[in-house]
């Protein structure tokens, strides 16, 4: 029909509109509220949780993931999906509830089993567990930082693979970030790392609901969040979170900044729609109360029964991104045909890529060392060498590319006008870098790592606990690996550190005791699917002690005898790691010339010898045989494979490494008179 210009016929369309507008608010009302019935039911049904965070952050969730998130609930892991990241993991009933509404394998049964034991749904999301859930978060400011690591990704894929005509890499990364994550230091750290890179692909909608778990933040925070982050470079809309039709705009707006990332302050009012607890902390991180869901649910125009209630209307607009979602995919799938086309080689490398089956042909360029080196040299002529093999290797180092040796020298830098280059400038970010390279590694397509002195891996110790948490197969090279890098002193020498990261679950922690032993270290970081290598490595020069063939060497074993008694069956066993197996092996000569026949086993990691056999590791460390432990560490977890410990169990010294060693008693007298004392 023909509209005039009449005045009827303009009230008629008025009135039309106004229905329309109507019967969208109405739908609205009906999406968003399915979202806080989840969260409050599966919350009070646990009797335990976080539901104000999905009550409040409802509108600015259902705005992003109906009208924005590119993505497809029938295939959660799709390449070129857009990346979601509730950092603020606290409010996982959001999520939770996300996932089930749009039609990823996530049952009302599973909101049902909120916070027990074996669910699919646990207390903070986590990656292992859930379907559609790229990360574990709940430690504040990690999501956040890891964020930029995905954006990071992101763009380096996009900026190598891309073609004309073939934009292939193509998607943003989302985040919901809390007040929590705004007051923690490392979501400061990645912020400015994001700004200086220009990361326009990162989108972050912060849920300014100024509660935190003591009450009000003015308690303790009352800065300009949005000036803080203006000042880092940032994209800054403030707009109101309650309204959906603004925060729709506020992501269209800052999808088209393509030089910055963009920082969506959306007000928000925790615990929206209950009567005696919006606003308040009372709302934050407990369940509501019975009575309290009863009064909520009907000043929302909830049911309040059946319990996990959500309309047939509501449901069936999320379960549009099943049909958008395949559709999505399905374009893709046909442009990257077009892509392999005309850019065959190219094409063949992402695809493996893609599915986690990186290049293997760098094995055989390993290289070996016959001569003394310090394992970080080792360590940068191995990245030198299988560098141009492995197209897709990239990472960095916090502000010690010089110290840590770990630049690709025939690449240029990522920088923020050139997203090409495999060297990351990570500045002094500790945290942040490891935190990056972990979402770098989560986002897929690319093996990242990250540099650092050793003693420094405190500053990022979260995100190592995460990365193991989450199956996440980062790499980190920590190098001054000890009390030898000498006239720094005990600032910067390691000394509990190597313990502390043992003890965490699903990390290998490696130690190599030479170049041949770093290059074992670097085929095992490369090869994991699931676990994290920390790659520990000297500043000083190391002997060659090793045997030299790398692609077949003992030393994945965790452990291995180095050098057998000379004669007949060992009295005693000498195990050491990194520099102190040179103590090893010449402890033995003087042991064995006074007629005491000795075996050196060499130890590089407690985390691949424990994943052998019951017999391997009883032939290797024979607990029949005393054993003498050697390590420029304290001596507390030795005890488990040794029955003398030859440590520091005190901080170290200043002075050059051969005279702290000496101070220290890590001399191969001392071995020799342990060993001798045990006998």
């Amino acid at each position: 029909m023909r509209w005039g210009n009449g005045r009827s016929s303009a009230n008629a369309q008025t009135g039309n509109l106004a229905i329309v507008a109507e019967d969208t608010k109405r739908l609205d009302d009906l999406c968003i509220n399915a979202i806080r019935a989840l969260a409050i039911d599966g919350v009070q049904k646990a009797n335990s949780g976080h539901p104000g965070l999905p009550m409040g952050a409802a509108p600015m969730a259902y705005a992003l993931w109906t009208k924005f998130l590119r993505h497809n609930p029938a295939n959660p892991h799709w390449f070129n999906r857009d990346r979601f990241i509730l950092s603020a993991g606290h409010g996982s009933m959001l999520l939770y509830s996300l996932l089930h509404l749009t039609g990823y394998d996530l049952s009302i049964d599973d909101l049902k089993q909120f916070r027990q034991l074996h669910s699919r749904t646990p207390g903070h999301p986590e990656n292992t567990h859930t379907a559609g859930v790229e990360m574990a978060t709940g430690p504040l400011g990690q999501g956040f930082a890891h964020s930029v690591g995905f954006a990071l990704a992101e763009a380096w894929l996009s900026a190598n693979f891309n073609q004309p005509g073939h934009t292939i890499v193509d998607h943003f990364t989302y985040v919901i970030a809390s007040d929590g994550d705004m007051m923690e230091g490392l979501s400061n750290e990645a912020a400015s790392l994001a700004g200086h890179l220009h990361l326009g692909k990162l989108i972050v909608l912060y849920d300014d609901n100024e509660i935190s778990l003591d009450g009000p933040t003015s308690l303790s925070f009352t800065e300009n969040v949005g000036g803080r982050f203006e000042a880092l470079g940032w994209h800054v809309q403030r707009i109101d979170g309650m309204d959906v039709h603004a925060v729709g705009a506020a992501i269209k707006e800052a999808q088209h900044v393509t030089d910055k990332p963009s920082l969506v302050c959306c007000k928000t009012i925790i615990g929206f729609g209950s009567p005696n607890k919006a606003g308040s902390q009372k709302s934050h991180g407990s369940a509501l109360g019975p009575d309290e869901v009863k009064l909520t649910k009907e000043a929302l125009g909830i049911p309040l029964e059946p319990s996990f209630y959500v309309a047939d209307e509501a449901l069936a607009e999320y379960r549009k991104a099943l049909t958008h979602g395949s559709e999505l995919e399905d374009k893709w799938d046909k442009a990257f045909v077009s892509y392999a086309e005309a850019y065959p080689e190219q094409a063949a490398i992402l695809a493996r890529c893609i599915k986690g089956d990186f290049p293997s042909e760098w094995v055989e360029k390993l290289p070996s060392f016959d001569q003394p080196i310090s394992t970080r040299k080792a360590s940068n002529a191995i990245i030198n060498a299988i560098a141009s093999h492995h197209p897709v290797l990239v990472g960095g180092s916090a502000d010690l590319s010089e110290s840590t040796l770990t630049t690709q020298k025939a690449s240029g830098e990522f920088d923020w006008s050139d997203h090409r280059g495999r060297n990351f400038m990570f500045g002094v970010r500790e945290h942040a870098m490891i935190a990056a390279v972990n979402g770098m590694t989560l986002h897929g397509g690319v093996q990242a790592y990250g540099g650092t002195f050793f003693v420094f891996s405190d500053y990022c110790r979260p995100s190592i606990r995460l990365a193991a948490l989450m199956q996440c197969p980062m790499i980190a090279v920590f190098t001054h690996d000890s009390v030898g890098l000498g006239e720094d002193g005990p600032t910067h020498q390691p000394v509990e550190h190597l313990t502390a990261l043992r003890a965490m679950p699903n990390l290998n922690v490696f130690r190599p005791a030479d170049g041949n032993e770093t290059a074992v270290g670097w085929k095992v970081a490369l090869q994991s699917k699931r676990t994290p290598t920390l790659l520990i490595l000297s500043r000083q020069d190391l002997p060659p002690l090793t045997p030299h063939a790398v692609t077949d060497h003992p030393a994945e074993n965790g452990a291995y005898i180095l050098a057998e008694a000379s004669t007949g069956q060992p009295q005693v066993v000498l195990v050491g790691t990194g520099s102190e197996v040179q103590l090893c092996s010449q402890a033995k000569d003087k042991l064995e010339a006074q007629g005491i026949p000795t075996r050196v086993v060499s130890m590089p990691s407690w985390f691949l010898f424990e994943e052998q056999s019951k017999e391997y590791k009883s032939s290797v460390l024979p607990k029949s045989i005393k054993t003498v432990s050697v390590e420029a560490g304290c001596t507390l977890a030795w005890p488990r494979y040794s029955d003398a410990q030859i440590g520091i169990d005190r901080f170290g010294l200043s002075a050059p490494a051969k005279q702290v060693f000496a101070e220290l008693s890590l001399t191969v007298d001392h071995v020799v008179e342990v060993a001798l004392g045990l006998l």
